[in-house]
C-alpha cells in the first residue's frame, strides 16, 4: 500500500476530500466566501464518496464499510454498501449519521435548508451503475445525468441561495453537458470497465461498433460520432450559458468557470479531430481563461 492509500485507510474522509484537487472543475475555489466553499466541499465530499462506492474505488481496509455498519462479509457489495449509504444520509435528517463525512455535510443541510431529493438522486445514478451498462437512445442517457450530474448543480444553487426555477432549468443542462463531455474524454477508460455511454442507436447511424472503440486510435466513423455527441454538449452548454449573467459577484466567475471548462475541453476534442481513444483530451489553463472571459461577457 502506497503512503496515500495508507493515509486514506486511517482517515477516509480525509482520504476522499484530497481527492477534489484532481478534479475537472474547481470545488470551492478560494475566492468564495470561506462558508460557501466549507459548504460546497461537504456537500462534495458526500458526492464523491457515493462515486467512490459505485465504482468500487474506496479506501484499502473496509474502513468506510465499518463506519456504515455494514459486515466484513459485504465490505465489497457495492449494492449493500450503497443501501447504508443511503440508510446513513437519511440520519443527517432527523438523527445522527455514522460517516464522518456525513455528519461534516449535516451542519450545511440545517445552514442552506437542503432537502433529500439531490443526495438520493445521486445515489440512484450509482445504483443504476450496478445494472444498466449501455444506454439506447439519447434520452436514456439525458435520464440518466438527471439522476448523476444534475444534482450537484441544484445543490450549487441552494449552498449559494441563488435557486430559482429558471436558474435550476440552465443549470440542468450545464451539468448533463458536462456529464457528457467527460463521458466523451473516457470512452476508453468506460469501455475498460464495460461501460459505453455513447447511445447505441447514434452508434449504429455512424455505423460503430463496440470493437471500434477498443482501438488505440479512432477511425472515420468513431470520430464523426465523437464529433456529433461533442456538438449536442456544446449546444447545451450554451443554452444554459445565460445562468452566468442571471447572478453576481463570485459566484459569477464560479459558474463561469464550470461553462468554459466544458466549452475548453469541447474544444480540446475538436483540436484533437474527436480521437478520444488515444487518451483524453484535455484543454490548457490559455484555453480555459480565454473561455472563462468569452463566458463573462456573455458571448458564445
Amino acid at each position: 500500500m502506497t503512503g496515500t492509500g495508507t493515509a486514506r485507510a486511517l482517515d477516509p474522509e480525509r482520504g476522499t476530500l484530497d481527492k477534489a484537487a484532481g478534479e475537472n472543475f474547481p470545488v470551492a475555489p478560494f475566492f468564495l466566501p470561506r462558508a460557501w466553499r466549507q459548504d460546497l466541499m461537504a456537500v462534495y465530499g458526500f458526492a464523491r464518496l457515493v462515486d467512490d462506492i459505485g465504482d468500487g474505488d474506496l479506501a484499502p481496509g473496509g474502513a468506510d464499510a465499518r463506519l456504515l455498519g455494514v459486515s466484513p462479509e459485504e465490505a465489497e457489495d457495492r449494492p449493500a454498501l450503497l443501501d447504508a449509504f443511503e440508510a446513513d444520509l437519511r440520519r443527517v435528517f432527523d438523527s445522527t449519521p455514522h460517516h464522518p463525512l456525513l455528519r461534516r455535510l449535516q451542519p450545511t443541510v440545517r445552514r442552506r435548508s437542503l432537502t433529500p431529493e439531490p443526495f438520493l438522486g445521486l445515489i440512484a445514478a450509482n445504483r443504476q451503475d450496478q445494472l444498466v451498462r449501455r444506454y439506447e437512445t439519447y434520452d436514456d442517457l439525458l435520464a440518466y445525468c438527471e439522476l448523476s450530474a444534475n444534482p450537484v448543480g441544484r445543490l450549487v444553487l441552494a449552498v449559494t441561495g441563488t435557486s430559482s426555477p429558471e436558474r435550476i432549468r440552465r443549470s440542468d443542462m450545464i451539468c448533463t453537458a458536462l456529464q457528457i463531455v467527460e463521458h466523451l474524454q473516457d470512452v476508453a477508460e468506460d469501455l475498460g470497465s464495460d461501460r459505453v455511454y455513447l447511445p447505441a442507436a447514434d452508434m449504429k447511424r455512424f455505423h460503430v461498433q463496440e470493437a471500434d472503440l477498443a482501438t488505440k486510435t479512432a477511425g472515420a466513423s468513431v470520430r464523426a460520432l465523437i464529433a456529433y455527441e461533442a456538438q449536442r454538449a456544446l449546444d447545451l452548454l450554451n443554452e444554459g450559458a445565460p445562468l452566468v449573467g442571471s447572478v453576481h459577484g463570485r459566484l459569477k466567475l464560479l459558474l463561469a468557470g464550470f461553462v468554459a471548462g466544458g466549452r475548453a475541453a469541447v474544444r480540446a476534442i475538436a483540436a484533437a479531430d474527436y480521437d478520444v481513444l488515444s487518451g483524453p483530451p484535455k484543454p490548457g489553463k490559455v484555453r480555459l481563461l480565454r473561455e472563462v472571459g468569452v463566458t463573462l461577457r456573455g458571448e458564445g
